[in-house]
């Protein structure tokens, strides 16, 4: 009898789950970082239980500006505005080309960058669906044995504007540098799409992936590979076990 009772209990338990599941939807807005091919949001999607909804409409060379610029993030705001829909979550990470430099992109980081990130936080809320704002992922440039923080200041904005909406925050800057520094530059330079070339072949600028949306596999310190992809994808699950416990409960043991 304990033993069918058991059975049914299970039973029941993965029923629950897979509804649970499929009325759940995470969206995934952000650069190359994270877009499919050359960043992390593949591999996150295929951590969840296969009847969550999980969209990776990540897009290589978007800054927070021209994602919407280019009507990337009505297309977010169309599927959040459906009937009936299920309960949405968003994850947007940008900082990446809103450095300087980069024509048709770049921001301000003291006014347009944050009021950026503002805007689509009060716009995911007005759906009814949560947002959770993303530090960008770290580069993995050294200097000597020490890694270089060249997209601190765009990070800390981050933080800024979701300590002052209220909104989740991922620190995903934090969390991939303090990995990255801790395997030295040897072993992060494995995490890239391609092999490290041989002493005295040139290095792919990020930049040369970056402009082509990086669908080409060439070795640079800014995009990532499968095992790349895989790692920083089990450090944004495990923090979402924390930030959102509905999300958690969707991923695969």
């Amino acid at each position: 009898m304990k033993t069918v009772l058991l059975l049914l209990a299970l039973t029941l338990a993965g029923f629950s789950a897979d509804t649970q599941a499929q009325n759940t939807r995470l969206i995934l807005v952000g650069d190359s970082t994270m877009a499919p091919r050359s960043g992390y949001g593949d591999a996150l999607c295929a951590r969840f239980r296969p009847e969550l909804r999980c969209v990776n409409l990540a897009r290589g060379g978007r800054s927070s500006g021209s994602f919407r610029a280019e009507g990337l993030w009505e297309h977010v705001l169309e599927l959040l505005r459906g009937p009936d829909g299920p309960r949405s979550y968003v994850l947007i990470q940008f900082g990446h080309n809103d450095q300087p430099g980069k024509p048709g992109r770049s921001t301000d980081l003291v006014h347009d960058f944050p009021a950026n990130l503002a805007r689509y936080v009060d716009e995911v809320r007005a759906t009814g669906a949560t947002p959770v704002l993303l530090t960008p992922l770290t580069r993995r440039s050294f200097r000597g044995p020490w890694l270089h923080d060249d997209l601190a200041p765009w990070a800390a904005a981050t933080r800024r504007v979701a300590a002052d909406k209220r909104a989740a925050l991922l620190d995903l800057h934090a969390l991939s540098r303090a990995a990255v520094q801790a395997m030295g530059e040897a072993e992060a330079d494995t995490l890239a799409m391609a092999a490290k070339p041989v002493p005295g072949a040139p290095i792919h600028p990020a930049t040369t992936a970056e402009r082509a949306g990086a669908a080409n596999p060439v070795f640079d310190r800014t995009h990532l590979g499968d095992k790349g992809a895989r790692l920083i994808a089990s450090i944004v699950a495990r923090q979402l076990q924390d930030l959102t416990p509905e999300l958690g409960a969707q991923l695969l043991p």
